[in-house]
């Protein structure tokens, strides 16, 4: 068996939507089909993949190095142990030959999108769930229930409070129990009415989290801490720059909830860093490194062996990016869930077809891969790019 071709497009994801830090009018994504040599049910094997939004598409990377690097390879070379199966690991070594240590950029993105089509196409080939395989690899039980909460609130051209109020209300209405909203983008006073609206709306039936992306200094931070603590937020995320690392361990003297962070870390080592000098907290914290933006699934086991060396549990992993490659290491892996976007960044958010929040879980259908058959609009425009 080998793999035949490996096809890349870009595809838009702009909307008029911004955070505290950038807007979306002209993100993009690379989506991305890694097309093999094997039947199954009388379709060709095809792995997907895409990488998540905030990060623009990678399609000059993944045509000008990566993908040679995977097509020129002896396919024996390649293969797991039983030589019935890709092997993503081997892989994941042969794009990177070559690459240097450190400097992670746009590189990481390219090469997570890889690789999750990659997994994809491992799993179907075993005519196994993701999440299965991954469960069976470690000797552990997969459970199939995955905590997803309801990322939104972002400024919107117009939006007042009695719109952020129903679009809160309408994730409650589909089965979520935390929501989450962007901060930061607007004075604090007005970020601070922003939120005692939602508070207001949601009440005692979920939990808010808010996103500042990054936005602030030390003094911004401290300021939207002291001012946040009043409230019972399920969390405080990302209130500085990801690699200030002070900032960060700082924060904890002024905030004593929850806090998360690490959506734009790319590397295990960037781990490491954060959990030896952010000052993050085991007990009550939470990271959020996200796969595809993070060399893919390959690092990110890398990244889980980090977290148990710093006596970290996989349950404190609530990764960004709401896609289904992510919900498949948390229900194979044990972490601790995954963000959805119900209304954004659309085929590519969001579960598969007759998939419902209940009581703020998901439960894994039982298809071949990661499952993007099963979401219709999505499988459409991926099978337009390879089938």
């Amino acid at each position: 068996m080998r793999i035949v071709d490996v096809r890349e497009v870009t595809k838009p994801i702009s909307s008029p939507i911004r955070n505290a830090y950038i807007d979306f009018s002209k993100m993009t994504a690379s989506l991305v089909a890694v097309v093999t040599d094997v039947e199954r049910d009388g379709r060709r094997v095809v792995g997907y993949g895409f990488n998540s939004n905030g990060r623009y598409g990678q399609g000059g990377l993944i045509r000008e190095r990566f993908r040679n690097r995977i097509l020129e390879a002896d396919p024996r070379s390649v293969l797991d142990a039983s030589g019935d199966n890709l092997d993503p690991h081997k892989l994941w070594d042969v794009m990177m030959t070559n690459e240097k240590p450190g400097g992670h950029g746009e590189r990481s993105v390219a090469v997570g999108t890889l690789d999750m089509a990659i997994w994809d196409a491992a799993a179907k080939i075993a005519g196994k769930p993701l999440f299965r395989m991954l469960a069976e690899r470690k000797g552990v039980e997969a459970n199939p229930r995955v905590f997803v909460y309801a990322a939104g609130g972002y400024y919107y051209p117009g939006k007042d409070d009695t719109q952020l109020r129903a679009e809160m209300r309408g994730y409650l209405d589909r089965g979520y129990t935390v929501v989450k909203m962007k901060i930061g983008g607007a004075p604090i006073a007005e970020d601070q009415r922003r939120i005692e609206a939602v508070l207001t709306e949601i009440g005692a039936q979920a939990q808010l989290a808010v996103d500042a992306n990054g936005r602030f200094d030390l003094e911004q931070g401290i300021a939207y801490a002291k001012m946040l603590r009043q409230y019972p937020l399920f969390w405080y995320e990302e209130a500085g720059d990801p690699l200030d690392y002070a900032l960060q361990a700082a924060l904890s003297e002024f905030y004593p909830g929850p806090m998360a962070t690490g959506e734009n870390l790319f590397s295990h080592q960037d781990a490491r860093n954060l959990l030896r000098y952010g000052g993050l907290r085991p007990d009550r914290d939470w990271l959020q490194f996200d796969c595809a933006l993070s060399y893919g699934l390959v690092e990110y086991l890398r990244t889980l062996d980090v977290l148990r060396q710093f006596g970290w549990s996989p349950a404190r992993c609530i990764p960004h990016g709401g896609h289904q490659m992510s919900l498949n290491i948390a229900a194979g892996l044990g972490l601790g869930g995954n963000e959805s976007y119900p209304d954004l960044f659309q085929p590519y958010g969001g579960f598969p077809d007759g998939v419902r929040v209940e009581a703020g879980h998901i439960v894994m259908p039982e298809r071949p891969g990661i499952g993007f058959e099963g979401k219709s609009d999505l499988i459409k425009v991926m099978r337009e790019l390879a089938e």
